[in-house]
């Protein structure tokens, strides 16, 4: 008997220290959450508990040099449900159909479908929103959102590119610049029981959005305007298939005007121009890069003439050629076995080097080249920087294409020499110019300014790299004098403006392949041509009928410079 009560206390006293290990071991776990891991559980606590919904952030605008608003935002909204919310779900179904305009079947699936939070429809006008809002349906919720506006639409419309869905930047300055555009989303936070429905009287925590800076850039609305309006008037006097114009200022690299007739509706950007709307997929979507494309910076082609600037200045810095030195031009020159024709049939007979940049003589430019020689004038082209990309800040610049030193023989060189058998961009042609004219200095074109948050405080003051001495001063007085006799005397004459010096260059060049006979016409000018203060460049592509840059491209500038000379307080005689 005293065995068997011993065993049976040895029994007990067994189970009852397991179960005291066993609750020791619970309460040390009970303690180990309630102390060292609270604060994750507290955070799935709030997670199951709590609703959120963002409120996006109001994108910066983007204002011209003088403060005018270019892009803007205006209010939208976006219609979600949230299903264990949701009361009267048939209602609900017949309700958002009926004022969103959607099929019945799409609607149901999203209100139906058990999510904590389902998306209707973004970018919902306001007054839609505020109307669905007043039905006053549980579970329907409407918050206020941005979409990008573009008061100008079509104005200058590739270079400040648009926003996608998400009002995320695609193109342009949109996207080169959308850490500072782009803002900061806020949040609302409501409390929920366990089915997902919410509290009642319980306040909302909201983290308010932070707007997105105001960007400054160096566009011109008024200059954008001027040059936009004489595009479409020469493109559609001469059938052109497109025209581009680029208006900066030579000193500093600030860009007033960059055009590209047709331009697109920023307002509207993935609709398709007249007569494309019946592509889809693949097709649509080339189209629109196609339609989006800058072909400033973007696009490379064959300068023709407006490169004997480059040659010219490449000649008079290492001292090859002086504006007194004589030529003949016969009407062409023979290199190796080719017979390279100067645009005059009968040529230009006797003259000074001067007088061949007046005529645009190609046997004059060609000498300078062989003068030079292949491994100097190459050497010329990194100096000015020509051979790269101009940093301008707009995505997808491309760069030039130009033969390799060691593939460069005569024939080569000599076409080089007047803009042929390589290419370049508009803008690395206009920056090259610059350099060139303003004294020596390589500038960088660029649009961005400065940005500043939404009270006014400046976030940053955007800076570019100059490089100096590209040519010297001497170099540079005599290029603006020559480039002002070729429109004073020369192929550039009906660039002139009634009172002002203007300097440039005409340009006519052949589009590959040459057998579909297919031009570019162009100038490049800039004034007032003793102190450069503004330099435009002009393309036309494919022109129906006659098709010379100094015959149909120079008007162009001559009525652009003299709209816009005035307005920059650039006055008749050089007064300012």
């Amino acid at each position: 008997m005293s065995s068997f009560l011993t065993h049976h206390r040895r029994r007990i006293l067994v189970t009852m220290a397991f179960l005291s290990l066993f609750m020791a071991g619970l309460c040390g776990q009970l303690g180990y959450l309630m102390i060292f891991r609270s604060e994750h559980y507290s955070a799935m606590a709030d997670d199951l508990h709590e609703r959120e919904r963002t409120i996006k952030a109001a994108r910066g605008e983007i204002v011209d040099r003088n403060g005018t608003v270019i892009a803007s935002n205006r209010t939208v909204c976006t219609v979600s449900v949230v299903h264990n919310q949701v009361e009267e779900p048939e209602a609900v179904i017949r309700m958002l159909s009926e004022e969103l305009e959607l099929p019945d079947a799409e609607v149901r699936k999203k209100v139906e479908k058990r999510s904590s939070r389902e998306i209707i429809k973004t970018n919902v006008d306001k007054a839609d929103g505020d109307r669905i809002r007043s039905h006053g349906f549980a579970g329907v919720k409407v918050d206020e959102d941005y979409k990008r506006y573009y008061p100008y639409d079509s104005l200058a419309s590739r270079v400040l590119g648009f926003t996608g869905a998400d009002n995320q930047g695609i193109i342009g300055l949109e996207v080169m610049y959308e850490k500072y555009l782009k803002g900061r989303d806020g949040k609302i936070l409501t409390l929920s029981d366990a089915k997902g429905v919410e509290v009642e009287n319980a306040a909302e925590e909201r983290l308010e959005p932070v707007a997105g800076n105001t960007l400054t850039v160096s566009l011109d609305v008024n200059i954008q305007k001027y040059a936009e309006q004489a595009a479409y008037q020469v493109m559609e006097r001469k059938g052109a298939r497109a025209v581009s114009v680029i208006v900066m200022n030579p000193q500093n690299g600030e860009i007033y005007a960059m055009v590209n007739a047709p331009e697109f509706h920023l307002n509207a950007p993935f609709s398709l121009a007249e007569g494309d709307g019946a592509a889809s997929g693949k097709e649509k979507q080339d189209l629109l890069n196609a339609m989006w494309r800058n072909r400033c910076i973007n696009d490379t082609y064959e300068p023709g003439s407006t490169f004997k600037i480059i040659t010219a200045a490449a000649g008079l810095e290492a001292g090859v050629v002086s504006l007194e030195d004589r030529f003949s031009c016969p009407g062409f020159r023979i290199v190796e076995d080719r017979k390279i024709r100067c645009h005059k049939v009968g040529g230009h007979g006797g003259e000074t080097f001067l007088q061949g940049a007046m005529n645009s003589c190609n046997p004059v430019f060609i000498d300078v080249g062989q003068r030079l020689g292949a491994e100097r004038f190459y050497d010329y082209f990194q100096q000015f920087g020509l051979l790269g990309k101009t940093g301008i800040d707009l995505p997808g610049e491309a760069a030039t294409i130009m033969h390799k030193k060691e593939n460069m023989g005569l024939v080569e060189l000599a076409t080089v020499s007047f803009g042929q058998s390589f290419q370049i961009t508009p803008i690395q042609l206009v920056t090259t110019a610059s350099s060139i004219i303003n004294g020596g200095n390589r500038i960088t074109p660029h649009f961005a300014i400065k940005a500043e948050s939404r009270d006014g405080s400046l976030v940053r003051e955007f800076t570019y790299p100059v490089r100096e001495n590209v040519v010297s001063e001497e170099t540079s007085r005599t290029m603006r004098h020559i480039l002002e006799q070729v429109v004073a005397e020369g192929s550039g004459k009906r660039a002139k403006v009634e009172g002002f010096r203007i300097g440039g260059k005409t340009a006519t060049s052949e589009k590959l392949p040459r057998s579909r006979k297919k031009y570019i016409s162009s100038f490049l000018g800039f004034a007032p041509a003793d102190d450069p203060q503004v330099i435009a460049l002009i393309t036309i592509d494919e022109p129906v009928g006659i098709y010379y840059g100094g015959t149909i491209a120079a008007p162009v500038i001559a009525d652009i410079f003299e709209n816009i000379l005035p307005y920059l307080g650039l006055l008749p005689g050089n007064e300012t």
